[in-house]
């Protein structure tokens, strides 16, 4: 007896031929206007986001015939393009997992943990009470009011290590001792915050209830300790994956990274926790295994970078409508939040170096560098809006939020570490890592 099954269902040749001229006209807009970001000393995730925008609502949404084909009208459209930004979110947070120094976090541990928890308490204790203060008409319907403000607090909390990564490098810092310690402070700072967002993300879904906590507590302490048993299974498929040599060894190395932070993400999300948490601890067991040859990554980075995270950050631009900000209630609250954020994040970094002894200084820099919320807070923003707590106009206020302090943390830096005279240990490192030095002043 044959089992007669139904054809899987195809995408539709309308649909196939939207999809690519989305992602295609994306990716170009994205590139374009991130060289554009580059040459004005910004950021290029600040141009891919414009991206978005110049393509979405907000300008091409009011051009009647064009606006209505390329935007998606339908789920399905959407959910095309969001399975794509997916894949590279997953993939651009477990690639910063995986370069995470531990070494350099277990060194500076305690003053990155002064840092980082005076960093996070002040600015997420301040997000709470804006969630609560924020009109209501700002509140999706059918959400808690606790919810939306936890949620909106674990946004305001957080840094983003690779655009700080990047900003460190361009101003020739990541050498000096102030850099490396907020690179540590912001590790364990994301940490944090990638568990707050697993559990609020789960408060979301299942309601605010204790069993529900304690399920995400207990969920996150099995996925650690998950991650702790799996490192030598990972450490074995890693060398075996570096036995082939050539374009096959970095073939074979980049897709055992690929499958593991993919099933990572997965198991994470099956209970009930966020993917990208999953990605960032599997990107951090495997950069620590000790099995990895990072060289072979240079592929995956590549497309990653130029690819995938551009085409995610202008999906994110696409579901901004700044057309909400000419609602006086939506423009107050948008300076609202970016006031409290920017206060919350600086002077709780700010406070903790100086309970660290730390010069004044060295104490503004590590609240500028912290300050940047960049990537992580998009990611955020997005997986908010997909779980329906925040709705179009909060979402904008998030990414404006992320993009203004993310251009904020360079001068604050520059004119700063002006005044912290260099060390011979970070002249020293300087020249064995071939960073060029142009005298006392190197962020000038």
């Amino acid at each position: 007896m044959t089992l007669a099954t139904a054809p899987l269902g195809m995408i539709s040749a309308a649909d196939l031929d939207r999809f690519l001229v989305q992602v295609g006209l994306l990716l170009l807009a994205a590139l374009v206007l991130g060289r554009l970001a580059q040459r004005l000393g910004l950021s290029a995730v600040a141009g891919e986001l414009c991206a978005g925008v110049l393509l979405g609502p907000s300008l091409l949404g009011h051009l009647p015939g064009l606006g209505d084909w390329f935007l998606p009208q339908s789920a399905a459209q959407i959910n095309l393009l969001d399975a794509v930004g997916q894949v590279g979110v997953l993939l651009l947070v477990g690639l910063t997992g995986i370069h995470l120094d531990l070494d350099l976090v277990r060194r500076r541990g305690m003053t990155a943990a002064r840092i980082s928890a005076a960093g996070v308490l002040l600015p997420v204790a301040l997000g709470v009470l804006t969630g609560l203060a924020l009109p209501g008409s700002l509140i999706p319907d059918g959400v808690d009011e606790i919810t939306f403000a936890l949620f909106l607090a674990v946004a305001m909390g957080v840094s983003a290590i690779p655009v700080i990564a990047k900003t460190l490098t361009e101003l020739r810092l990541v050498h000096r001792n102030v850099g490396q310690l907020i690179l540590c402070a912001v590790t364990v700072d994301d940490i944090i915050g990638w568990m707050l967002l697993s559990v609020v993300s789960a408060m979301a879904t299942t309601g605010v209830r204790a069993g529900g906590i304690a399920f995400s507590v207990a969920a996150l302490v099995a996925i650690l300790l998950l991650a702790v048993l799996a490192r030598p299974l990972v450490r074995r498929a890693l060398r075996r994956a570096a036995r082939a040599d050539g374009d096959e060894g970095e073939a074979v190395t980049v897709t055992t990274v690929v499958v593991l932070v993919v099933l990572a993400a997965a198991t994470t999300h099956l209970l009930h926790l966020e993917a990208v948490f999953g990605a960032l601890v599997c990107g951090i067991v495997i950069g620590s295994s000790g099995g990895l040859d990072r060289s072979r990554l240079r592929p995956l980075r590549t497309v990653v970078m130029a690819v995938l995270a551009p085409i995610f950050f202008a999906i994110a631009g696409l579901r901004m409508d700044l057309t909400v900000l000419a609602r006086p209630v939506v423009l107050l609250s948008a300076l609202a939040v970016l006031t409290v954020a920017v206060v919350g994040k600086f002077v709780g970094a700010y406070v903790g170096a100086r309970l660290s002894r730390l010069g004044h200084w060295e104490g503004l820099a590590v609240g500028a560098g912290m300050n940047a919320r960049g990537v992580i807070e998009i990611i955020i923003a997005m997986v908010g809006l997909r779980l329906g707590v925040l709705g179009v106009e909060t979402y904008t206020i998030l990414v404006l939020v992320a993009v203004a302090t993310s251009l904020m943390a360079p001068p604050v830096l520059r004119l700063s570490m002006r005044r912290v005279e260099q060390t011979a240990e970070e002249r020293l490192r300087a020249q064995e890592h071939g960073i060029p030095l142009r005298g006392p002043d190197v962020a000038a």
